[in-house]
């Protein structure tokens, strides 16, 4: 018997898990999210409970990762605060999804004029830093974790636009595109029934992508005091308190520096195997 061909998301995978690289990072990235899952069962001590007592103590078997200014298990906080990186992460880049992808399905597949206003306003917005963008929203919403979240979110939504635009604009014009204008489909169905689907792994790359981007974007916030807001743990605001103290107590700057480091690292790592296990070219 011959052997069933295998799909083009099977072979996807196959040449993924070949990428050891890639692979290292999904298990940081599910390390990240069994701690932000079980952080009230992981963590040792409360992360908002204070020890005047304890007061900067160095790394020891009481306190692994040592305290802060104030007492606090940093350990507890840093666990406590995956869940903060990680839902930044994934709520912001589902909002540029979510705003980005119908926005740059209508310009690409429309066209004229309805592309041509679609694309000036994305080039303006893309004329601004994401960061300095954020920022600015965020300062205007009001500082707190979910107007961070929808900060991130809108800055990135350009650059989900403009990579939609493009995809579509090269799919549409396929053989199987114009078959199925042939046989009398509609042109919403033809767009979410025939383009949208071919245009999902460059989507999935950079979605990928984003998010730690938005990571890093979300520590930034936090460290200016427009993300998560204190006493909840957030890495960004541990390091703006760090900052006071990096001479005498280190250990409050490297542990959260160190996560957002290897947090990033790894979705950066998973996007680079998903974009050359999703690369045409690589087949």
């Amino acid at each position: 018997m011959v052997a069933a061909k295998a799909g083009p998301w099977q072979q996807a995978w196959r040449r993924f898990a070949r990428r050891r690289a890639a692979l290292l990072g999904v298990a940081i990235v599910l390390s990240f999210i069994v701690l932000a899952l079980g952080a009230a069962w992981i963590a040792p001590l409360d992360p908002i409970a204070t020890n005047w007592g304890a007061i900067r103590k160095a790394p020891s078997a009481a306190y692994w990762f040592g305290t802060d200014e104030i007492g606090r298990d940093v350990l507890s906080r840093v666990i406590w605060g995956t869940r903060a990186s990680l839902l930044a992460g994934v709520v912001s880049v589902s909002i540029s999804l979510l705003l980005g992808v119908p926005i740059g399905l209508a310009a690409g597949f429309i066209g004229g004029a309805v592309d041509t206003v679609i694309s000036r306003i994305t080039d303006a917005f893309l004329a601004c830093p994401f960061l300095i963008l954020a920022i600015a929203l965020a300062a205007f919403l009001g500082p707190s974790l979910s107007n961070a979240m929808i900060a991130i979110g809108v800055s990135a939504t350009p650059i989900f636009v403009r990579l939609t635009r493009a995809q579509v604009i090269n799919v549409k014009v396929e053989d199987y595109i114009e078959a199925a204008r042939a046989v009398g489909n509609p042109p919403w169905r033809i767009a979410l029934r025939h383009v949208l689907p071919n245009i999902t792994a460059p989507l999935i790359v950079q979605a990928t992508l984003a998010i730690a981007a938005a990571v890093i974007a979300e520590a930034s916030l936090s460290f200016l005091g427009l993300g998560q807001q204190p006493p909840a743990p957030s890495w960004g605001s541990m390091l703006n308190t760090a900052k006071n103290y990096v001479d005498n107590a280190p250990w409050m700057a490297i542990w959260p520096g160190l996560s957002i480091f290897l947090l990033v690292l790894a979705f950066n790592l998973v996007g680079d195997g998903l974009r050359d296990a999703l690369d045409p070219r690589q087949r």
